[in-house]
């Protein structure tokens, strides 16, 4: 006879997916863009925080804000990267379409050097996301 203190936890609802948190919002691609522009930068930082901030919430997985947010001062190259690969792992996690991974990243460097690189990964990263939380119940 097994102890119930050993015993496996429940298998979790919906086919083997975490319970869901709160869901994040959608934030307009080109509003974003003209943010970042218009803040030099800064709202970027912002954006990692909040964006990887209600990941966390949501799934109980990835990093989190503080540290997004710590690497994008620091080391700011590996958050698209980071970005695009939990994205991607979120949307695999639900039984969706990933749309994008870490490979995506490749848009903003060396992607960059192309002028419209990181343009492209912003909005191929950020429209699956907004994508993924209107699955959700999420609302413009």
């Amino acid at each position: 006879m097994s102890d119930p203190q050993y015993a496996a936890p429940p298998p979790p609802p919906y086919g083997g997916v975490p319970t869901a948190g709160p869901v994040g919002k959608i934030r307009s691609t080109g509003v974003c863009i003209l943010l970042f522009i218009v803040t030099f930068g800064i709202y970027g930082w912002f954006y990692y925080f909040k964006t990887h901030d209600e990941m966390k919430q949501h799934s109980g997985q990835g990093i989190g804000g503080a540290i997004a947010l710590i690497l994008a001062i620091f080391v700011g190259i590996v958050n698209p990267y980071l970005l695009s690969s939990e994205v991607g792992n979120l949307r695999k996690l639900r039984g969706q379409d990933p749309k994008v991974s870490g490979i995506t990243g490749l848009w903003y460097f060396p992607g960059m050097f192309i002028i419209v690189g990181p343009i492209i990964w912003f909005v191929k990263t950020n429209g699956a996301l907004n994508e993924y939380w209107e699955s959700q119940g999420a609302t413009a």
